[in-house]
């Protein structure tokens, strides 16, 4: 009988494991295989008695570009001309970075808009009532 329970390792719905370990064990999992979108991670064990436990993970891979849209949120109801900025960059790799394109340049916020004519407004006043004091 062994002392230590092991583990089979499937992603997806693939009949064959990714890895099949013995417990403890740090696996690391290669997602650059994987194509981008949803994905499951099925850990099967069996401790040394026979029994079996099954953990399911999902997690989505995201190895491709990130593309960035401002203009249009998910789900909206849109008609007319809508006008888009659409940006898309890589990653690159674990050991360098790339900062061409890697920030996703975007419209002024309404409420900085609001802020700024809430103080042009309170300056105008300030200037105002403070001219209009006469000093003895």
């Amino acid at each position: 009988m062994k002392d230590h329970s092991t583990v089979v390792i499937f992603i997806d719905d693939d009949q064959t494991p990714a890895a099949q370990l013995q417990t403890p064990v740090q696996f690391k999992l290669d997602t650059n295989k994987l194509p981008d979108g949803m994905h499951t991670l099925k850990i099967v064990s069996k401790d040394p008695a026979g029994k079996e436990g099954i953990r399911l993970i999902p997690f989505e891979v995201r190895n491709g570009p990130a593309v960035a849209v401002e203009g249009i949120k998910e789900n909206a109801v849109v008609d007319g001309i809508v006008p888009l900025m659409i940006n898309a960059y890589g990653k690159g790799d674990q050991q360098s970075f790339i900062i061409t394109g890697s920030e996703t340049p975007q419209s002024i916020p309404f409420w900085i808009y609001v802020l700024i004519i809430s103080f042009s407004g309170w300056a105008i006043y300030y200037l105002i009532t403070s001219v209009s004091i006469k000093l003895v």
